[in-house]
């Protein structure tokens, strides 16, 4: 789950890390009154969506008076804003962010994730933060400083000043920095995160660090434990059809071919996404009906897949262990009927009564196309949207 960079940093600043005097508006007259209460002679305005690259799609205007914090909150309220970290969508600004304007001296970068190559929490930095962070990694990756955390010992207070000092930070900077390292490990664990962001986190002119922006993922998995972090969802940043598709535990990612995908795995709905590409379609979608996949799941998941106008065919690739393939047989063909599918269908069944269940799709009478193996189903399936 995303959040916004007000939720972001209302959260950093629960675990005692300075940001700047900031307030959330949803109009242009809120936008001026949050100004006018913040102080000060300079203000920031900052569109709040849910893909970073602000600045440069027009979404972070500096303001040198009232009238202009009106301005640029009108230009951004009602609109929709595209970025080249939003994949081709334009998201909806329904707020702004009112910050307020620090004078930078230098911008740097940290982050806090799960580096899966080492099974632990890892910070990663550098001196030369802001906008151009992904070219640096690119162009000098000596500059990417990178700190693995042992998930028994935790982070350890020295570890943050090899930090700071690796940064090229003084004795004052690297006190700031172990206060807000430890303040993120804290919040990361406590919240299960996935992903904690601060770029810039700034080196102020008067010498102090500032967080003047920041993006957090957390793991949905966990949202049973953190009914707090669920109220601050903005569905309206998020793929209509993977909200839908999260109602009914469905794990789905759109995606821009004609051929829709329904497997049970992720690992399998990977496999079965390669294998598409390779004999030279395109997936619809990544979707992932479940171990316990069931007449209910198979209808909806239809349902989703045929909300795409693009989708030419439909590939269903299943594997039956847990559930048996008979009975997923049984789902899919009601599911056709009640749905009222219009384009090919190509199953690939395997499993516990696999037999039985290619029987029931054969004797079905639908336009059902029954696949031998995954590589079959995948040419099948690639024709079938070709040929419409």
């Amino acid at each position: 789950m995303n959040f916004h960079e007000y939720q972001a940093k209302q959260l950093f600043a629960d675990y005692g890390i300075t940001v700047p005097a900031g307030r959330v508006a949803r109009s242009p007259e809120e936008a001026v009154d949050a100004a006018k209460a913040i102080g000060g002679e300079a203000w920031m305005v900052k569109a709040q969506i849910h893909a970073g690259g602000r600045g440069k799609a027009g979404g972070v205007k500096y303001s040198k008076s009232f009238d202009e914090v009106r301005e640029y909150a009108k230009g951004m309220l009602g609109t929709k804003m595209e970025t080249y970290q939003s994949a081709g969508v334009a998201l909806p600004v329904d707020s702004v962010l009112v910050t307020q304007a620090t004078d930078i001296a230098q911008e740097l970068y940290l982050s806090v994730m799960v580096d899966r190559s080492t099974q632990s929490i890892t910070f990663i930095a550098s001196a030369d933060g802001g906008v151009e962070i992904e070219k640096t990694a690119v162009d000098n990756p000596d500059a990417i400083k990178t700190l693995v955390v042992n998930y028994v010992q935790g982070l350890q207070p020295y570890q943050t000043r090899d930090m700071g000092f690796a940064l090229g930070l003084n004795a004052k900077q690297v006190n700031q920095l172990s206060k807000i390292m430890l303040g993120l490990y804290k919040l990361f664990n406590e919240k299960d995160l996935a992903l904690v962001e601060l770029n810039p986190l700034a080196i102020l002119t008067d010498g102090n660090l500032a967080v003047l922006d920041g993006k957090i993922n957390s793991d949905d998995n966990a949202n049973f434990r953190h009914p707090e972090l669920v109220e601050m969802r903005d569905i309206k940043q998020e793929d209509e059809t993977e909200v839908l598709a999260s109602k009914y535990d469905l794990n789905y990612v759109t995606m821009d071919g004609n051929i829709g995908c329904m497997v049970n795995g992720a690992g399998l709905a990977m496999s079965t996404m390669d294998v598409i590409k390779l004999e030279g379609g395109t997936p619809a979608n990544f979707l992932d009906v479940g171990g316990g996949a069931n007449k209910e799941k198979v209808t909806e998941a239809f349902k989703l897949i045929l909300r795409s106008p693009d989708v030419k065919a439909i590939f269903v690739n299943i594997f039956g262990g847990i559930v048996r393939c008979d009975m997923i047989a049984e789902g899919i063909i009601a599911a056709v009927k009640e749905v009222g599918v219009k384009v090919p269908v190509i199953v690939r069944l395997e499993g516990t009564n696999v037999d039985a269940g290619k029987e029931l799709l054969k004797n079905s009478g639908l336009a059902i196309t029954s696949a031998d193996d995954i590589n079959d189903g995948a040419k099948k399936a690639v024709a079938a949207a070709a040929a419409a």
